[in-house]
């Protein structure tokens, strides 16, 4: 997506920035982007903290629709990190997180996206991403298929990927429209040694996480002259995809 106009439609999916490196995210609420749990580690397994994070949404040469700082994140349960930074099996199901923005992004910026449920294997997806060597601007990959289900939900897929974008949403067609399926956790190989993309489901997931923002928010007990309020992060590594 070398040209500006080409965004049109896909400009809720960003670059999650670290500072040190990105990860590919995806608005799903006006404050609220999808990514990959991995992606607020550091390779260590040390949390990220949310300040050194930012969305940039529909980012293209430098340039964004909408920039904005990351307030907290979330990561689903059963989340552990992988030694070395290393997106092992037992990862994949849960490598999911949400991080809730500093303030909503307007649909005249970019409009979110929904989440589909589970399909059936032979579904042909599409994956949006920032990767290796063309990290400045959108590609995507319009067609490749589930071959394969794993233990968690763990899809397999056979799309062409690289290393480092982590957390690109995998889509779906519903009604004509686009809606995400699943979250990028790594790149492999499957039984047969094919080459093969890994993706957590993120159905599931985002509906516990997103009820655990919810949740964290009511705790907070408000002091004198504040007020209760409710709201409704890896390094450059990961699964990047080539330009199609």
């Amino acid at each position: 997506m070398d040209r500006r106009g080409e965004l049109l439609g896909w400009e809720a999916v960003g670059r999650v920035d670290n500072g040190r490196g990105y990860c590919t995210g995806t608005l799903i609420a006006r404050d609220v982007v999808l990514t990959a749990g991995h992606c607020v580690h550091r390779r260590s397994g040390r949390p990220i903290p949310a300040s050194e994070l930012h969305f940039k949404a529909g980012y293209h040469h430098g340039k964004a629709i909408a920039v904005r700082k990351v307030t907290k994140w979330v990561v689903a349960p059963g989340y552990k990190h992988g030694k070395d930074g290393r997106v092992t099996t037992d990862l994949m199901s849960h490598d999911v997180a949400l991080l809730k923005l500093d303030y909503k992004i307007v649909s005249s910026e970019a409009d979110p996206f929904k989440i589909q449920d589970e399909v059936p294997l032979g579904t042909t997806v599409s994956v949006v991403s920032y990767g290796k060597g063309r990290d400045e601007v959108l590609s995507r990959e319009a067609k490749c298929n589930i071959v394969q289900v794993y233990v968690g939900g763990v899809l397999g897929m056979d799309c062409n990927t690289t290393s480092g974008s982590s957390g690109a949403p995998v889509f779906v067609r519903d009604g004509g429209r686009s809606r995400i399926l699943a979250v990028v956790s790594a790149g492999g190989k499957g039984r047969n040694g094919q080459k093969i993309a890994f993706a957590a489901p993120a159905s599931e997931l985002v509906t516990t996480l997103m009820a655990k923002l919810r949740n964290d928010a009511s705790r907070l007990k408000p002091g004198k002259g504040a007020k209760r309020i409710t709201i409704g992060q890896r390094d450059a590594g990961g699964a990047r995809f080539v330009k199609p």
